[in-house]
């Protein structure tokens, strides 16, 4: 695609393309702290075609979601015009060309090079970035800065500069002698900008402690999955990821365990019931989230983000606890499954009475978590969500249960937590069915963990 009425590469400074670190928080970072211009983690193009665009009115983002449910790219007004959708590898340009992909894999002489990029600018690209190191090379070795500047004369259209992260740009005035040394048009920072993003403001770079807070802060904000989120914060830590606060980080396993290491809980706190907050209002002006009778089961439009939930609790953990607790028989959930898209809609039935998701999900183990909330909700009973006030429902060892652990109390948690997921996975009687004559069909066989989190 032309960038060229969008975004300009002349004598601008970017945040290079990195896995698993050029996520929305990272980008947004990178912005705040004076980046031109932001490149996302490079996506791969047959996994983005399988995406369903989705506009997410409570982040206030566009997300593109995979058929799993995964969040592949996500982005917001913020970064409008200034983010560059990083897809593939070589670029569209050299699809057609095996012969010349062949030879930018064991080309190492600066004439193929040069020859390379003059060829490439006649295709009409706006801009072409240099890694100034060979193919055998690793990001350990010095960048060629003679070797960049070469093809920085050899063509007409901007050249960006990439690779002086580990011996040339430490602080951001660095970053205006990188240029000058490669003598292109522009710069664009991979693990400089990875290890403090601050190297882009003129003060920078700032104490990295600062800049992992405006980084948490801005993943709490955005919904970011929480192992990305982790990640980020240990390449930022470097050297002291074996610290204490290392050790916290590593450990925890959502991003409300990650903003207590930082100090951050009531930041995240306000900013999960911000977002509870709108999706209400959002609910409630769109689809009013009221119960509606469909024969003798009642309905509400609910589906089940596992997100929203700690990794060990589940709804129908709580529904199967309170059913205890009330000395009730156990929740008996019947599902059936509609045969033009293989979805799941479940009906759970406690206390005689029937509740049920109007939507369906994309698996058994999903909808029966659905029809969970449902009862839950009409009944009035806490569900276990992420942030919730703690009822007292299901205790405290198995709230706070790691899979994890080394001692005998961690083994007891273990062997607590998965009898009680084990007990509410499989032990309710249910019938999985098609959707047209709900005929009976082979359970699907019940999980022999607990349940991950879905991202």
């Amino acid at each position: 695609f032309l960038l060229n009425d969008l975004l300009s590469f002349s004598d601008i400074t970017a945040l290079a393309p990195m896995v698993r670190v050029g996520t929305l928080p990272m980008r947004l970072l990178a912005l705040d702290y004076g980046a031109d211009v932001v490149y996302c983690e490079e996506l791969i193009d047959i996994k983005m075609v399988q995406c369903q665009r989705v506009v997410n009115e409570v982040l206030e983002t566009v997300d593109f979601v995979a058929p799993d449910d995964r969040v592949m790219f996500r982005t917001c007004k913020r970064e409008k015009d200034r983010v560059v959708f990083q897809m593939g590898g070589m670029g569209a340009a050299l699809l057609s060309d095996p012969d010349k992909i062949e030879a930018v894999s064991s080309s190492t002489m600066l004439e193929e090079t040069i020859s390379l990029v003059q060829r490439i600018e006649k295709t009409g690209v706006t801009a072409i970035a240099v890694h100034g190191r060979f193919k055998e090379e690793r990001p350990r070795h010095p960048v060629h800065c003679d070797y960049i500047q070469a093809v920085a004369q050899a063509i007409s259209i901007p050249v960006i500069a990439n690779g002086g992260s580990l011996d040339l740009v430490k602080t951001n005035s660095d970053i205006e002698e990188f240029r000058k040394a490669t003598g292109t048009s522009s710069v664009m920072l991979a693990r400089a900008a990875m290890w403090n993003a601050s190297v882009f403001t003129r003060q920078g770079p700032l104490p990295v402690e600062k800049v992992m807070e405006e980084y948490l802060k801005y993943a709490i904000r955005y919904d970011n999955n929480a192992f990305n989120t982790k990640y980020c914060l240990c390449q930022m830590l470097r050297d002291k990821v074996e610290s204490p606060l290392g050790k916290q980080v590593q450990a925890a396993q959502t991003n409300a365990d990650i903003s207590e290491a930082y100090g951050l809980q009531d930041f995240y706190q306000q900013t999960l019931e911000q977002l509870q907050t709108r999706r209400g209002a959002l609910q409630s002006s769109s689809q009013p989230d009221r119960p509606i009778m469909d024969g003798d089961v009642t309905t509400m439009a609910v589906k089940f983000e596992r997100r929203e939930y700690p990794p060990q609790i589940t709804p129908k953990m709580f529904l199967l606890e309170w059913s205890r607790k009330e000395k009730l028989e156990q929740p008996q959930y019947e599902t059936v499954q509609r045969s033009q898209d293989r979805a799941f809609q479940s009906t759970v039935t406690v206390a005689e009475k029937k509740y049920r998701s109007s939507l369906w999900e994309k698996s058994k183990k999903f909808a029966e978590q659905a029809a969970a909330i449902v009862c839950l909700r009409i009944l009035g009973i806490p569900e276990g969500r992420i942030g919730e006030e703690d009822s007292g429902l299901v205790c405290k060892r198995k709230r706070e249960g790691r899979m994890n652990g080394t001692t005998e109390e961690d083994v007891s948690k273990k062997r607590h937590v998965a009898d009680i997921l084990h007990s509410t996975e499989t032990s309710e009687p249910t019938v999985v069915a098609n959707g047209d004559g709900h005929k009976p069909t082979t359970p699907e066989k019940p999980p022999e963990s607990p349940e991950q989190l879905t991202l």
